[in-house]
């Protein structure tokens, strides 16, 4: 019987402190707000209980008292729970009313700090809340208090005439009286201002204008709930230190297609530039059914001169399989090892061994020129790789005198989850690219998606990792939009960028 109440930050899931993740990998139950990201929960144990609460201004799934007499109950039932509420819980988050209704209940309870959007939005819209030049103090303030007061609590004479930096919270509502209430106090009219709405996310938007215009400048473009206003000297900076909305990608939705292993490396490179990433994996891996060919062949490694991986897959599931077998790296003395590209290469050596060959144009075509030019007559070669490839690499092989046997370490079987969600993102044009990682990504997305339902939407840029694959877009009847000089996916992300970086972040 425990509660922890978690501060989940202000919408960058990234924010999230290392301590209120780990609360969340064992927690029984989880009771969180629509503000706590998504992305949080899947540090959640898969077997615990979600409970959404929808706290978000004007619009409760649950009413706070509720909330309250729930964390008793789940706790009395001998639960671990975790609350997790957006930013930090005791900055206007009445985590300070849930921590009093445990008390009296005698429920122990824990409260995690976290990253406050009062904080964290107005530094990734560049607006530095105190500043030696402008600003000494900073003072937040809520602009929604309990309508159950006779009065406002602020002194807003007190505030105009401070100097500080004014952080408020939760006032989009009550925009126009905040606006008059410091006008009136004496503020001048001109004094920097601005919104952040969404702040941290990727739906982040923010302007500067003056408190005067504020609330007409709010009402033109649509400003909103969850917003921060800043008022104060700092609020001018913005267009100087904003470097959140300048990423490359900002405002970009870009599909990742790669199988669900390996998605999330490349989603957060994606990321890292600013994009929004949609994961469909439109191909599933898994290992090979039987594995007595691979065994024979692990066995006999001695008689072989060369092993080449073609993947990362490659080289996992045979690795597995000599551990498997209660073998390790030792069993490979004396065999050269080819990899296809760097990434395979650092899979390789993740194994405790540096390959002997990588070549520099990363396709089969290149792995083979680069061998022959070695000399390949006489050499037996042990090629473990994907049930379905192209067999370029092996004809060549054999033909400059080499014995090539192939061994299926896994397979490639199509999936189509999330298509629901791709075409409606389509359909709404919420989609400004998809990246392809191989042929076989490419052949599963039409298979799933159509071919007659992209030809609609030509906007959608088409991104393929090298010419192999570049060639399989080709004959699906598109041509690639975006074809990285070097066949890696952070060259990859790189040119996605370069295709994108002329028209600017997408509002």
């Amino acid at each position: 019987m425990y509660v922890y109440l978690i501060g989940a930050g202000p919408g960058d899931p990234g924010l999230l402190t290392c301590k209120g993740r780990d609360i969340l990998g064992k927690a029984d139950v989880i009771v969180y707000d629509y503000l706590a990201a998504d992305d949080l929960l899947v540090h959640a144990r898969p077997d615990a209980e979600r409970i959404y609460v929808g706290k978000i201004a004007g619009n409760h799934a649950m009413t706070q008292g509720d909330i309250n007499r729930l964390l008793v109950r789940k706790a009395q039932e001998g639960k671990v729970v975790a609350r997790l509420k957006g930013g930090d819980p005791y900055i206007f988050g009445r985590g300070g009313e849930e921590a009093m209704e445990l008390y009296e209940s005698g429920i122990p309870f824990e409260v995690v700090p976290g990253v406050t959007s009062a904080i964290a939005a107005p530094a990734y819209a560049g607006i530095p809340l105190t500043h030696r030049a402008c600003s000494s103090s900073l003072t937040i303030i809520t602009g929604h208090e309990d309508p159950s007061k006779a009065d406002s609590a602020h002194d807003w004479n007190a505030l105009a005439r401070s100097g500080s930096t004014l952080v408020i919270l939760m006032g989009m509502k009550n925009l126009p009286e905040i606006t008059s209430r410091l006008l009136a106090a004496g503020m001048p009219k001109g004094t920097p201002a601005a919104l952040v709405n969404w702040g941290t996310t990727l739906r982040q938007r923010s302007l500067t204008t003056t408190l005067e215009d504020l609330p007409s400048a709010a009402a033109r473009e649509g400003y909103a709930n969850p917003s921060i206003i800043v008022v104060g000297e700092v609020a001018s900076m913005r267009d100087k230190l904003g470097w959140f909305e300048k990423k490359p990608l900002f405002g970009r939705t870009i599909v990742v297609t790669r199988a669900r292993e390996q998605a999330s490396s490349s989603a957060a490179l994606f990321a890292e530039r600013g994009a929004k990433v949609i994961q469909f994996p439109v191909i599933r891996i898994q290992p090979a059914n039987e594995f007595s060919e691979l065994d024979h062949a692990i066995a006999g490694l001695s008689e072989y001169q060369w092993i080449i991986f073609t993947s990362a897959n490659g080289v996992r599931f045979f690795h597995e399989r000599m551990e498997k077998l209660g073998l390790d790296a030792r069993c490979l003395a004396g065999v050269q090892i080819a990899a296809i590209g760097p990434a395979t290469a650092q899979a390789v050596r993740l194994m405790g061994i540096l390959p002997d060959f990588v070549p520099e144009s990363y396709v089969a075509e290149s792995i083979a020129e680069g061998l022959c030019t070695l000399g390949m007559e006489g050499k037996r070669v042990l090629l473990p790789r994907a049930s379905q490839a192209r067999d370029v690499l092996p004809e060549t092989l054999r033909k400059a005198g080499a014995s090539v046997d192939i061994i299926a370490v896994y397979d490639t079987i199509p999936s189509a989850e999330g298509k629901e969600m791709i075409l409606e993102e389509l359909e709404h044009g919420g989609i400004d690219c998809v990246t392809f990682g191989s042929s076989s990504t490419v052949r599963n997305f039409f298979g799933a998606i159509g071919s007659e339902i992209m030809r609609k939407h030509p906007e959608v840029k088409l991104a393929a990792i090298g010419p192999v694959t570049a060639q399989t877009l080709r004959s699906m009847g598109f041509d690639p939009d975006i074809l990285p000089e070097e066949f890696t996916i952070p060259a990859l992300a790189d040119a996605v960028c370069t295709a994108f970086s002329g028209s600017g972040a997408k509002e």
